[in-house]
């Protein structure tokens, strides 16, 4: 069995078109069918079923469509090794980050990193915490870096950096005056929060139960970029890590007041790697940049809040 045949196939599973699998690759659509004819010969049983609809994978296709793409991309990972020993200053890296990381953690780290190694590329996929776990256990993704994300196994954490919540406003809004906030006075606030699939609201809720207060948020939304806006058109204030906004601290348009006493809110920065895969040059060294530049941020955070 050639690799070339388990591209054709993978293509075709991704495209279900014969004609656009062919286009893709760039080669005659008879080629597709006749790869796709050697596995079948190889493995002893159909993989597709043709019809004027595109084609349909047998319970056999199925099967091989499952492990079909890991394979091949092993075996990218495996020429990426090959590489690195032949001392070539060149590779590729998967990341993926969920979008709370990214503004001002991960774009800021990778241009950093970019610019002392500039033959390498990057590709950067934005997606929920659990699927950039995710894509690192099925080996889509070489590194994972998240924020919020729920607890998981199968993958291993390099480093995690606990961060506290605060409240974000802008300098305009009453509670800028405060050096801190106590818990209940944020109800007299109207807030913009993240809806209850975010553990930090859960969290948040139970906090609110606990301290006998009533919640009633003006503003829900499952994203971040949504309650950065709100608070921004001074419509609400939110609850979030001061690295998440950042840049908007660092601008002079938002301040992050923390929350008095010991009943705040944390979380964690994690960034993640396959336990049982081994890196690419340009992975492991994108990795050793990426924890430096988190423990460097983290530790600033917390300097300036002691």
């Amino acid at each position: 069995m050639q690799i070339r045949a388990l591209m054709y196939f993978d293509e075709l599973v991704r495209t279900n078109s014969m004609r656009q699998a062919a286009e893709n690759l760039n080669v005659a659509p008879t080629a597709i069918s006749r790869q796709i004819e050697n596995l079948e010969y190889h493995f002893g049983a159909p993989l597709v079923e043709r019809s004027a609809r595109g084609v349909k994978l047998t319970a056999a296709g199925e099967l091989l469509a499952a492990r079909a793409g890991r394979t091949l991309r092993e075996l990218d990972h495996v020429q990426q090794l090959i590489e690195d020993l032949k001392g070539l200053q060149r590779g590729r890296v998967s990341i993926y980050a969920n979008g709370a990381t990214v503004a001002n953690l991960l774009a800021p780290a990778l241009a950093e990193f970019s610019l002392k190694y500039p033959k390498l590329r990057f590709t950067v996929t934005i997606t929920s915490a659990r699927q950039a776990v995710d894509a690192v256990n099925s080996a889509e993704a070489d590194i994972a870096v998240t924020l919020f994300a729920p607890p998981m196994s199968g993958t291993k954490v390099r480093l995690r950096s606990e961060i506290a919540y605060d409240l974000i406003v802008t300098p305009q809004h009453p509670a800028a005056a405060h050096a801190e906030i106590p818990i209940g006075q944020l109800a007299d606030y109207a807030l913009a929060l993240p809806d209850q699939s975010f553990g930090f609201r859960q969290a948040f809720d139970a906090l609110f139960e606990k301290e006998g207060l009533s919640l009633d948020p003006v503003f829900v939304t499952s994203s971040l970029e949504m309650l950065k806006e709100l608070v921004l058109s001074g419509a609400a204030a939110t609850l979030l890590p001061a690295l998440t906004v950042r840049r908007e601290i660092e601008a002079g348009q938002l301040l992050a007041i923390p929350l008095a006493g010991k009943t705040g809110i944390r979380t964690h920065v994690d960034l993640c790697v396959a336990p049982d895969r081994q890196l690419s040059f340009a992975a492991t060294k994108l990795l050793d940049f990426i924890e430096r530049f988190m423990r460097e941020r983290t530790n600033r955070r917390t300097e300036t809040k002691d």
